[in-house]
C-alpha cells in the first residue's frame, strides 16, 4: 500500500503554476485575478475562501474578497457577480458553496461567464468536457485526475468506479476518467448490489459524504482507491472510506485529510490562469 501524499502533489503543482504565473506577467504586463465571493458566516466557507486568498498569494496572483450577509438578496448577489463579469481585470469568478437558504445557485452560477468560470460548473464548460475539449474543468475531479498521474500508472483500460453523481464532482469525475480510456460505472443512492460493482474497480473513486461508506470488503486487491469525502465525526476529519482496513488492499490510497483536499484550491489557482489566458 502507497499513501498518496496530496500535500505533496499540491505543492508541485503551485510550483509550477507559480512559474506560469510569473511568464505570463511578463508577457501580458499584468497579473491575473480571481475574485471570491463569499455570503454568510459558515465556519467552513470562511476557512476555504481564506485558503484561496492564501493559494493566490502564494502563486503571484491577485485575489479579491466579497463578504455579504446570510440575509442577502439574489439581486444583490447578483449585481457583484455582474460587476465582476464586466470587468477585465477580472479573471475569474468564484462563488463560495454552499449558499444560505433563500439564495438560488443555479440562477447565480449561470450570472458567471464561462470565460470566467474557474469551477468549471457551467453547462457550457461541462458539455467541452464532455466532449474531451474542455476549457476548464471542476476543481476537485482535476485535482483527483493529477493524484492518479502521481501514482505513474496507465489509466487506459482500467476498470474505474465512481460512487457519487453529483454536477461537482461524481458527473465530471466519470466524464474525465473516460476521457482517459478507462472504463467507468457511475454507482449512486439507487445502485443496487453496489459492492459486486465497486469489487471490479481498478480504480474507485468515493465522493458520496458518508463517513467511512467504503470497507475492505467492497474493495478489490491492488486497486486505487481515491476518498473525496470529508466528514467530521466526534471532532475528527474522516473519508468516505475506511482508510485503516481498506488500506490494506489498495495499491494506493488517499489519507483524509491531505489528500484530495488540497488539490482542489490548487486546480482552482491553474483555472484561474487558464481562464487568464483564454481572455487575452
Amino acid at each position: 500500500m502507497n499513501i498518496i501524499n496530496g500535500k505533496e502533489v499540491s505543492k508541485k503543482t503551485r510550483e509550477k503554476v507559480a512559474l506560469m504565473v510569473k511568464d505570463f506577467v511578463a508577457e501580458k504586463g499584468r497579473i491575473p485575478c480571481l475574485a471570491v465571493i463569499l455570503v454568510g458566516e459558515d465556519p467552513a466557507s470562511q476557512t476555504y475562501v481564506k485558503n484561496k486568498i492564501i493559494g493566490c498569494e502564494e502563486v503571484g496572483m491577485k485575489s479579491l474578497s466579497y463578504r455579504l450577509p446570510a440575509n442577502s438578496t439574489n439581486d444583490e448577489v447578483a449585481k457583484i457577480i455582474k460587476d465582476l463579469a464586466s470587468d477585465s481585470t477580472v479573471d475569474g469568478i468564484l462563488i463560495q458553496l454552499p449558499l444560505p437558504k433563500g439564495l438560488d445557485e443555479r440562477y447565480l452560477l449561470s450570472l458567471i461567464p464561462d470565460s470566467k468560470d474557474v469551477d468549471g460548473f457551467s453547462p457550457n464548460n461541462l458539455g467541452l468536457l464532455a466532449m474531451n475539449n474542455p476549457r476548464t474543468v471542476s476543481c476537485t475531479p482535476y485535482g483527483v485526475m493529477e493524484l492518479l498521474a502521481s501514482t505513474g500508472v496507465n489509466l487506459s483500460g482500467k476498470n474505474a468506479v465512481v460512487i457519487g453523481r453529483s454536477n461537482t464532482v461524481g458527473k465530471p469525475m466519470a466524464m474525465l476518467l473516460l476521457n482517459a480510456n478507462c472504463t467507468v460505472t457511475v454507482c449512486h443512492s439507487k445502485t443496487q448490489n453496489m459492492a459486486e460493482i465497486t469489487k471490479q474497480a481498478d480504480i474507485l473513486v468515493v465522493a458520496i459524504g458518508k463517513p467511512k461508506f467504503v470497507t475492505e470488503d467492497m474493495v478489490k486487491e491492488g486497486a486505487i482507491v481515491i476518498d473525496v469525502g470529508i466528514n467530521r465525526v466526534d471532532g475528527k476529519l474522516v473519508g468516505d472510506v475506511d482508510f485503516e482496513n481498506v488500506s490494506k488492499k489498495a495499491s494506493f490510497i488517499t489519507p483524509v485529510p491531505g489528500g484530495v483536499g488540497p488539490m482542489t484550491i490548487s486546480m482552482l489557482l491553474y483555472n484561474t490562469l487558464m481562464c487568464a489566458k483564454y481572455e487575452d
